[in-house]
């Protein structure tokens, strides 16, 4: 079952490799906390298991949950004194606590 990690296919199934690795991580903790598989386990690793769930679309991205006002700005935490570099992007900058 980790040869589907090789093929582009998982992949494209959720939209991309960064948003693969967050949907693998989130539903190992789930199963590693009690949740029981979606798909039959026959003796395979939490690993195969959620890797066979997202082949078979039991589980997928919530891009409900991802969007932001247009009028959001990123926050970016700062150490004090840091001063961005002249024509970097507009942004809100906050000082870390002390």
């Amino acid at each position: 079952m980790i040869e589907a990690l090789k093929s582009e296919d998982v992949v494209d199934k959720v939209g991309g490799r960064f948003k693969l690795c967050v949907l693998i991580q989130k539903r190992l903790v789930e199963l590693m906390d009690g949740a029981r598989p979606l798909v039959e386990r026959n003796g395979r690793t939490d690993l195969e298991v959620v890797i066979d769930e997202i082949l078979q679309e039991k589980i997928c991205v919530d891009y409900s949950r991802t969007e932001l006002p247009e009028d959001c700005t990123p926050e970016v935490l700062i150490p004090p004194g840091f001063t961005p570099p002249e024509g970097a992007p507009e942004m809100k900058f906050s000082t870390l606590p002390s």
